[in-house]
């Protein structure tokens, strides 16, 4: 007989991948699985559940996450985001005190995508510091300042999307008649204007390390981008006025909003660990908080491993099901190959 997935459970492999899938691809919270589950005979509590989830991912995925982990920070580009979460039960820390997930992706010039989360009990800058302390190349960020703290090796990519974001908040405040002629709607059209010539450079050869797009930015963006700033300080605006708040965050974030003139791999914005980092926000929404600081970690890894998985085209609960199998019946701690063959990654290692 095939070793269990876990020792002196009645868990199986597609049982365990089936509840990860609906948490975590499907947003369903435990409690209302165990509704379903009742409502089909199995008196399945939420806390087997749990405990089902966090020991598979402790003996198994594990592995896998921290391969991943280093794979991730072999590449030289990299998105990176954060969000809060709330966990309930943890030391020191109340149950409405504030956690964080932090999101750490490739860009765009990998074909073999790796997202990885990480639990941290707090926002501090130290965390993405160590978590890249391996990393050396570009890191595009938004314009958390704990990002523009780190080692020199690093090269900080602003977003753009968060800049437009600042004047775009303005005009929704007006009605649509009133938008037309407004600094505000200025300050967007700039924006625009440059991501409508990304859209253009999208079509042009990705060879040479996307040579032709660096070329078209310095020739067409940079001119854009330098009349954007010569427009910022000839307004006169109050530095507390949500005006003045968005022209003193476009200007404050020039040094690092640039850095994507640098290299033309680079991207205008940090949409990429925005939407790698969605899934996540959309189940909170349902399940609301973490129950334990096991559990969040335990969170982490299963998203990493389904999103990474997602973004590559390979069905999350196969590629699941299939680690459940296979691990418990190998020894792939000490095979580098046989843990390379278990990464949801396309083409395998």
């Amino acid at each position: 007989m095939p070793n269990p997935v876990i020792k002196g459970s009645f868990a199986s492999p597609e049982a365990v991948a089936h509840i990860a899938y609906e948490k975590f691809v499907m947003g369903s919270p435990l409690y209302r699985q165990e509704q379903d589950w009742e409502r089909k005979g199995v008196p399945l509590s939420r806390q087997t559940m749990a405990n089902w989830l966090i020991r598979a991912t402790t003996d198994w995925l594990m592995p896998i996450y921290d391969r991943l982990k280093e794979l991730l920070l072999e590449h030289q580009i990299l998105h990176g985001d954060e969000t809060m979460l709330q966990v309930l039960h943890e030391e020191g820390k109340t149950a409405v005190q504030k956690s964080y997930m932090w999101v750490y992706r490739t860009g765009c010039d990998t074909k073999r995508h790796i997202v990885i989360f990480e639990y941290q009990p707090d926002r501090k800058a130290i965390h993405p510091a160590e978590f890249l302390d391996k990393f050396e190349g570009y890191l595009h960020a938004d314009g958390y300042s704990g990002y523009h703290n780190l080692k020199k090796e690093i090269t900080v990519v602003g977003c753009w999307s968060h800049t437009r974001r600042k004047f775009f908040d303005i005009i929704k405040t007006m009605s649509k008649e009133k938008r037309a002629g407004t600094q505000a709607m200025r300050g967007v059209q700039y924006c625009d204007l440059l991501f409508k010539l990304e859209e253009g450079y999208a079509k042009l050869p990705t060879d040479d390390n996307f040579k032709a797009r660096y070329e078209a930015r310095l020739e067409k963006s940079k001119p854009v981008i330098e009349e954007f700033y010569a427009w910022c300080r000839s307004l006169d605006v109050m530095p507390r006025t949500s005006m003045g708040k968005a022209v003193g965050y476009a200007q404050d974030q020039r040094f690092w909003l640039e850095h994507f003139l640098l290299d033309g791999r680079l991207e205008i914005s940090n949409n990429r660990a925005e939407n790698a980092i969605r899934p996540f926000v959309c189940g909170r929404k349902n399940w609301l908080f973490a129950n334990s600081e096991k559990g969040a970690k335990a969170s982490a890894v299963l998203f990493s491993l389904i999103e990474t998985a997602k973004a590559n085209g390979i069905n999350p609960f196969d590629f699941l099901t299939h680690v459940f199998e296979t691990a418990p019946n190998c020894d792939f701690s000490n095979d580098q190959t046989l843990l390379n063959s278990l990464m949801p990654l396309t083409p395998c290692i």
